[in-house]
């Protein structure tokens, strides 16, 4: 098969916007590594919480803001953000244990949803709590305060919404781990 990898044309991305989060750091660095196993979680745990309670404010730059026109009817966004504070020698990793959790089996990190990757783009659906000139505030962002505003897209459930999803039961375990102590 071939490939057009050399014939693709220059890729650029331009910030819109910044994310504004008492959220500070990462959920965990590396010098989170020798954490036992019930010490991660709990930290995992800590962290879900409060990012399910942030409200952030994102700050669309002013020669942006016309584009958010019509958004306040939906009550949802994807935002698309820039991991910032990632090493960019961590985007050269190809396996890991999710959440760094050894006792789960290693994975290629397009079946994770770990930051460090070949282009550091994530996304979140999140709830759209108020809209005001170029200012969106959304709820449980993970976004770290500064990271860069990639896109900013209405989420349709009719769109976007996948039916019958299915993961691995890895992921459903850290879920039902996570929830657990979540509810």
């Amino acid at each position: 098969m071939e490939t057009h990898e050399d014939n693709w044309p220059e890729m650029q991305l331009t910030p819109i916007g910044v994310v504004k989060s008492e959220i500070t750091t990462p959920m965990l660095t590396a010098g989170d590594s020798g954490l036992a196993l019930q010490e991660r979680m709990d930290k995992i745990r800590e962290y879900h919480r409060k990012v399910q309670a942030c409200v952030c404010e994102l700050t669309v730059f002013p020669q942006w803001g016309e584009l958010l026109d019509g958004i306040e009817g939906f009550s949802h966004v994807l935002v698309l953000y820039w991991p910032h504070l990632i090493d960019p020698e961590r985007r050269t990793l190809r396996k890991v244990h999710p959440m760094g959790r050894k006792d789960l089996p290693r994975q290629g990190i397009f079946a994770t949803c770990r930051p460090a990757r070949p282009n550091p783009v994530l996304v979140s659906a999140v709830p759209l709590l108020e809209c005001h000139q170029n200012t969106l505030k959304v709820k449980g962002l993970e976004a770290v305060d500064g990271s860069p505003i990639i896109d900013i897209k209405p989420y349709s459930a009719s769109y976007y919404g996948a039916e019958n999803a299915t993961v691995p039961e890895w992921m459903a375990q850290l879920h039902r781990e996570l929830n657990k102590e979540l509810s």
